[in-house]
């Protein structure tokens, strides 16, 4: 496993247990509309870092774990590092500016850059599949899809901290940093990119409408 992507997880959890026992720390450095509104910038990175309960954080470094390697095999790790950090900032942009008049609107999580891992992953390798429940194996991008649909819907919710609307920043993201860093893996595999803008622009119309 690459070093890049052990300093992440480890990283990560180890901010996560902190914000797992301090709830001060948690409040502190969670993504909040109105605190970063107010200035506090910092939470637009730190957000990222923390996770709401074993569960959350447990799924999403699973997801990592097995979609990272196809970045950083083609991109190299510093390749990773700027699809996972262009990511993290698209998923905390688009929370802020879908949620700017709630701000109440709070969420923490990884989903965001790591969605724009997987979503740069399954356009460099189309053909990728896992294993639902590590036993059903499922296309990757039938599971990224359906992970975005079902953001729709935590969106509507609301009723978790988990940054759903993330997801859809963390995705655009991640098709960004392909384009920034090999243009050419978006032509070759545009019909898997329209495939993967389904869900991107139904939550685009769903906004326009007035039904989130």
């Amino acid at each position: 496993m690459s070093e890049v992507l052990i300093a992440i997880i480890a990283i990560v959890c180890l901010v996560s247990y902190k914000g797992f026992n301090d709830p001060v720390f948690f409040d502190k450095y969670k993504f909040n509309v109105g605190a970063i509104q107010r200035g506090q910038k910092y939470r637009i990175f730190t957000s990222a870092f923390l996770h709401g309960d074993l569960s959350h954080l447990v799924f999403n470094l699973l997801t990592l774990y097995f979609f990272a390697p196809v970045v950083i095999a083609y991109f190299g790790s510093l390749g990773f590092l700027i699809v996972y950090f262009i990511s993290l900032v698209c998923g905390s942009l688009l929370s802020l500016k879908i949620h700017e008049k709630q701000p109440y609107y709070s969420a923490i999580g990884a989903s965001g850059a790591i969605t724009g891992i997987l979503y740069a992953a399954i356009l460099l390798n189309p053909d990728a599949q896992l294993g639902l429940f590590f036993v059903i194996p499922v296309p990757a991008y039938v599971f990224g899809i359906g992970y975005l649909l079902y953001s729709i819907y935590g969106m509507k919710q609301q009723n978790d901290l988990i940054g759903h609307t993330a997801h859809f920043g963390g995705a655009i993201g991640g098709l960004l940093s392909v384009l920034i860093l090999d243009y050419r893996v978006l032509i070759v595999h545009y019909q898997m990119v329209l495939l993967l803008l389904i869900p991107i622009v139904i939550l685009y119309v769903m906004i326009s409408k007035g039904k989130i």
